[in-house]
């Protein structure tokens, strides 16, 4: 049996795409959001409501106090064993998320070969602020094809290839060939044009800040996260912090930069989405249309049938 994963872009619609199949078919839904896992981060992580919660079992989310920290070596196990259970159960499994590196995890496998050294990193860190740009150079030295797809400011991975570098001796783009993939996965592939994507994130943006997200925000920094906790460099809390401490002057500011960066975040979640050449395509743009539903939502029925 082939277990779909429908990724996308954020506000594309897949939330109202699986809630539209919950209702004829035994589904359940594992989610594949690296900030929905976080408990008390409800806004400004989209995630589906109470309402949205009950019309079909959903497993990954709440997962943990926001104060931890996850990985997606951690997701793939959790993932695996919860997509078992659900099978054992003769119901239907559907993956539902972003999240690259998640998805990564699923299809190919994680690479094991090389645990974390705090003192290597410590090191990166230490050489990267006495001399900005150090990792990035270093990077193109040591592993060329990672450098070409670690963008220049996640340092977090920029460190971790390095390390892997380090320790073991080789490109960790080499090592990561050595990983093991799980071939029952089918990627489908949520998209809609450019447009009304962007008018989408824009409304979404506009209902966080009205919901009150620099409220959610303060409280979390008042429970003791900071702006270094993993779960609040997420885009949306990023940006609340910034405005809190003063950094974005004016509520305007704040809601154009949420905007701006949650658009370059849907363009990296769709590059992404492109280096996968086996999927099904599932375009959500309303003028996908086919006798008033979605086009989108009958290439995935059509899927589930099949099953």
């Amino acid at each position: 049996m082939k277990i779909p994963i429908l990724f996308g872009p954020t506000a594309v619609g897949k939330t109202e795409l699986i809630l539209s199949l919950c209702r004829d078919y035994p589904i359940e839904v594992i989610s594949m959001d690296s900030m929905q896992i976080y408990r008390q981060m409800y806004i400004g992580t989209a995630k589906p409501s109470k309402e949205e919660l009950s019309a079909a079992k959903h497993w990954m989310i709440d997962i943990l106090d926001p104060q931890e920290e996850y990985n997606a070596y951690r997701y793939r196990s959790d993932a695996l064993r919860v997509i078992d259970d659900i099978l054992s159960r003769k119901k239907i499994p559907i993956v539902v998320g972003g999240t690259g590196l998640y998805l990564d995890a699923l299809i190919h496998g994680i690479f094991e070969g090389v645990p974390k050294n705090e003192r290597v990193r410590r090191e990166l860190r230490k050489a990267e602020e006495n001399s900005p740009g150090y990792l990035r150079a270093f990077l193109r030295e040591a592993d060329p094809d990672s450098f070409q797809k670690i963008h220049p400011n996640d340092i977090k991975r920029t460190i971790r290839a390095l390390e892997v570098y380090l320790l073991k001796g080789k490109p960790i783009s080499s090592t990561q060939k050595e990983r093991v993939g799980d071939g029952r996965f089918l990627i489908v592939e949520c998209v809609r044009n450019r447009e009304e994507l962007y008018a989408r994130i824009d409304a979404r943006v506009e209902r966080m800040v009205r919901d009150g997200l620099l409220e959610e925000t303060q409280a979390l920094l008042e429970q003791g996260c900071t702006e270094e906790t993993q779960s609040m460099k997420a885009i949306g809390y990023r940006e609340s912090i910034q405005f809190l401490k003063g950094i974005i002057p004016t509520k305007e500011q704040y809601r154009h930069l949420l905007k701006v960066n949650t658009h370059h975040y849907a363009r990296r979640q769709i590059i992404w989405g492109r280096k996968y050449t086996q999927k099904i395509l599932c375009d959500l743009s309303t003028d996908h249309l086919v006798d008033g539903e979605q086009k989108g939502l009958l290439v995935v029925e059509t899927l589930l049938k099949m099953l």
